[in-house]
């Protein structure tokens, strides 16, 4: 399945691609598995529906350092454990919408990373198991005041703006393997980044053991798994996209709020 959500009139909906077109779907239950969506019969063109972000996440689970590229290019330690932050659900865009460079911050960063969408209640769940909990993946963009992101303590506030998490266009639920997954990101359409999740320092897997023996991860709710080298800023007029392998590609243009 490639589920995304749309525009139908003013109400935000769910639908499923196939073959270009767009296939209406109820709204999930309390899993979001398989079975958990189903055709309500109504069929759009694609080319004419407005895309949202694919989900709308409780929370956003960030990691950090989890390439050891990215750890080096800013002269980081390598984690001996996932170094872990959160987003809020305030911070999630879609496809086309505008990333806003805040009025507190001269630089801003791109990011390009998998997401990981959780299909079911979450808890102290092992590695082993823990990919049985996924629903799907999709492109994410962890943006980054960098210029407010202090080396060491919380990163909260350097990522938390709104805009700052553009998710999209779709969640993929067919990756049997999210370990062998191409990672680029294009600045006006030039490769800034180019990796692969076999770089990962933690796998997807060990990242649900290790967020889950903390919290309860619902479903709908995202982990972003880190990002390879390759990071750089942002500014009004430019246009960002994360391309991964399989799952698809996310293109957020910037603008600079206004700064009276």
């Amino acid at each position: 399945m490639q589920l995304i959500r749309f525009l139908k009139g003013e109400k935000p909906c769910y639908g499923e691609v196939v073959e270009g077109r767009l296939h209406e779907l109820t709204p999930p239950g309390e899993e979001w598995l398989e079975g958990a969506f189903r055709r309500t019969g109504e069929v759009f063109e694609l080319e004419s529906a407005r895309l949202l972000a694919p989900c709308q996440p409780g929370k956003v689970v960030c990691v950090g350092l989890n390439y050891r590229n990215h750890a080096a290019e800013l002269g980081a330690a390598l984690p001996e454990k996932p170094v872990i932050f959160l987003k809020p659900p305030t911070a999630v865009i879609g496809p086309g919408e505008n990333i806003v460079i805040p009025p507190q911050s001269r630089r801003v960063d791109y990011e390009a990373e998998l997401a990981v969408v959780l299909g079911r209640r979450t808890y102290r769940v092992a590695a082993e198991r823990a990919l049985d909990h996924v629903f799907g993946y999709t492109c994410g963009n962890d943006i980054t005041a960098r210029d407010l992101q202090p080396p060491q303590g919380q990163w909260t506030y350097a990522k938390g703006f709104d805009t700052f998490c553009p998710l999209g266009p779709a969640i993929n639920t067919e990756i049997v393997d999210p370990e062998r997954l191409s990672v680029k990101g294009l600045l006006n359409d030039e490769v800034v980044q180019s990796g692969s999740t076999a770089e990962h320092l933690f796998t997807v897997a060990e990242l649900i053991e290790f967020i889950s023996s903390c919290m309860t991860l619902l479903p709908g709710d995202l982990i972003l798994t880190g990002t390879p080298a390759g990071i750089g800023p942002l500014g009004p007029g430019d246009s960002f996209s994360v391309i991964i392998e399989g799952v698809g590609t996310l293109t957020n243009p910037v603008v600079q709020a206004n700064r009276s």
